[in-house]
């Protein structure tokens, strides 16, 4: 059968760097940092005391304050950016078959903060096992995607990708097979986090994992620079709306790219390092370049997970010279998350956002904080290094990575009819 096109008509986010689409990508292209001081909590004894945190969100635009209450950051996050995505592509429920709209979600930790604050209540307690009603609904990942689809009352497929940092893309990469396969017409996908607390904060401390760039956090995330020692953790959610074309078409949607491809594979090597070589990241993204039915020379972006970690970013190097040839040399690479942190399972959500503009407005955003040179990176490659780059972007590559060998990548392309 001949698969179904499908195309991006609405965006949503709330990230590090802005709070709201537009905002979001603006600072994006003119390099702004989100790292600052952790104002969350006391973060004075942690090895790492900053982050890349959400800033001046008002969840009361969103939802009543007692409905909020029973929401933890992640899916308030989450039903924030279904809303500014959905009120961008313009759809009227009235006239669609809500069978046949759904939510396929990401988040790789869920409510995290909503656990945390329970087991402090209760170690605080007197021992009497007295507990949020709300507790469970809270914290379980799957309970985003339910939110967004009873505020929009959308009965098609509803569910949580979970696969760590590659959570969001693979929620992006099941629902553009839903809708190639006639299965539904529209679907909401995206990711969130809220990770930003003491579990998370002190789990990937103790796993090494953090940059402990504590006198000047907004220089931390620094992807392929030789001082590079480790991720900044982010928090925040992205949303796009995926669509049939002839859906989209018929009622007259703004239309912002296309969703051609996506692929999925495992390193089989690491429960938290990549291979050495790259075999999952360079495998992952020829099957997204072969689902896509595209070339590797017709790419001219690509996004890259690069995390900021030491071993990190030489593989995800290796992969791209290794799946792009010669042809790595013409294009564009760039991290994002030198600007926005990691946003663990919602990266890949906002960077799709960011390979979406990138393919709109002909704009690569930068990789900023680059000073230093790493013998082990070929800096023939051009990475976009601190400052965004104007060009034709026909096509665009995002790659996020997550642990347990999680490899997913997922490509955009201009819209044409």
């Amino acid at each position: 059968m001949e698969k179904k096109r499908v195309v991006v008509t609405g965006m949503g986010a709330l990230t590090p760097i802005g709070n709201t689409l537009d905002e979001y990508w603006n600072n994006l292209i003119n390099g702004v940092s989100g790292a600052a001081p952790i104002q969350q909590f006391d973060a004075s004894k942690f090895k790492t005391q900053f982050a890349c945190e959400v800033k001046g969100f008002d969840v009361e635009s969103v939802m009543h304050r007692k409905e909020a209450r029973k929401l933890d950051p992640f899916s308030q996050y989450a039903v924030a950016t279904a809303t500014e995505a959905m009120e961008d592509s313009g759809l009227d429920l009235e006239k669609v078959n809500l069978d046949r709209v759904g939510v396929i979600w990401g988040s790789g930790i869920g409510g995290l903060k909503t656990f945390q604050e329970e087991c402090f209540s209760f170690k605080d307690g007197d021992g009497t096992p007295r507990f949020n009603p709300f507790f469970i609904p809270k914290m379980i990942v799957d309970i985003a995607a339910g939110h967004i689809s009873i505020k929009y009352g959308l009965r098609g497929p509803n569910y949580v990708t979970v696969s760590a940092c590659a959570s969001a893309t693979n929620a992006m990469i099941d629902c553009l097979m839903q809708i190639q396969l006639g299965k539904v017409d529209v679907m909401v996908t995206g990711g969130s986090e809220a990770a930003v607390n003491i579990a998370g904060i002190g789990g990937f401390n103790a796993l090494q994992a953090l940059s402990k760039r504590n006198d000047t956090p907004e220089t931390a995330s620094r992807p392929f620079d030789a001082t590079r020692d480790g991720f900044v953790l982010g928090e925040g959610s992205g949303a796009l709306i995926f669509e049939e074309l002839e859906h989209a078409k018929a009622r007259g949607a703004k239309i912002y790219a296309e969703v051609v491809g996506g692929g999925m594979t495992a390193d089989a090597h690491h429960i938290t390092a990549p291979h050495p070589d790259g075999t999952g990241a360079s495998s992952v993204m020829k099957l997204a370049l072969k689902d896509a039915g595209l070339d590797p020379s017709t790419v001219d972006y690509v996004n890259v997970h690069g995390t900021s970690t030491p071993l990190g970013d030489i593989a995800e190097t290796k992969a791209i010279k290794e799946v792009f040839g010669e042809h790595a040399y013409n294009l564009n690479i760039s991290s994002t998350k030198s600007m926005t942190g990691h946003l663990l399972g919602a990266a890949g959500a906002i960077e799709a956002i960011a390979c979406v503009k990138a393919v709109q407005e002909d704009i690569v955003p930068p990789t900023i904080n680059f000073e230093h040179e790493d013998e082990n990176i070929d800096y023939n490659l051009n990475f976009t290094f601190n400052k965004a780059e104007k060009r034709t972007v026909d096509v665009a590559l995002s790659n996020t990575f997550g642990f347990g060998g999680h490899n997913t990548s997922v490509i955009v392309k201009k819209y044409i009819d």
